[in-house]
């Protein structure tokens, strides 16, 4: 295993982000003079690491390409699932002379606050495993599991016990053959996936958990956009 892996970063901004619930697409959301994909792009240059950035968009996508990003960008066009998305974005990688030794690291465009150190750190871990790593954080909170009545209110079921459990965020960072392949397998089996170490986890295969950073929030409601905005600035 090549301990010294050239290092090639994706971010999927192909979704829609329905649950935000706005009249665009949520990577295309401004906060500050930038949309969210710009400022996430920001962040992974911030990286001595990561000299260029693959974008996954959507196949009617007219934004992206009319923005101006902190570092070379290049794209590929996503699919209808996440899986999809990524899988495209690896063939754009693949087709640029990655080898399957290379780690991806792959990045939600709506995670824009993701701290330099943690992008280093969980990097620094994938180079050291067979299969990869992923920045994630220990649950903090208790755990109700709901129940929904007829009128669809929801009612607490039970406590779920939280040892053990951790939030997956992103970056995450996996070697390209290895990547290639867990993907054909969900595809193969007609799997659903919510990340990539979902698909290393339905073959077994050991992903290394790096202890993320709390400031790494996910635009995902609208009101979450005031303390992602707090955060950008705070961070400069």
């Amino acid at each position: 295993m090549n301990k010294t892996p050239k290092l090639h970063a994706m971010i999927v901004a192909a979704g829609r982000g329905s649950r935000f619930g706005a009249s665009v697409p949520k990577q295309y959301t401004i906060l500050g003079n930038q949309t969210l994909l710009q400022h996430s792009v920001g962040r992974l240059a911030q990286s001595e690491q990561i000299t260029e950035c693959l974008l996954v968009v959507a196949a009617d996508d007219n934004t992206a390409q009319n923005l101006k990003f902190a570092m070379p960008v290049f794209y590929a066009t996503g699919g209808t699932e996440r899986w999809q998305s990524v899988s495209a974005g690896i063939e754009a990688i693949m087709s640029k002379g990655a080898s399957d030794d290379d780690l991806i690291l792959i990045h939600d465009a709506a995670r824009p606050t993701v701290p330099l150190a943690d992008i280093d750190e969980v990097i620094a871990a994938a180079k050291l495993e067979p299969y990869g790593a992923i920045l994630a954080a220990p649950v903090a909170d208790t755990l109700k599991q709901a129940q929904q009545d007829d009128t669809s209110r929801c009612y607490v079921s039970h406590t779920v016990d939280r040892e053990g459990m951790w939030q997956a965020q992103t970056p995450q960072v996996f070697r390209a053959g290895a990547l290639t392949k867990v993907l054909e397998h969900v595809a193969l089996q007609h799997l659903s996936i919510t990340d990539e170490a979902s698909a290393f986890e339905y073959l077994t295969l050991p992903i290394r958990l790096v202890t993320g950073s709390r400031q790494n929030i996910k635009l995902t409601y609208a009101d979450d956009e005031l303390l992602i905005l707090s955060l950008i600035q705070s961070q400069k």
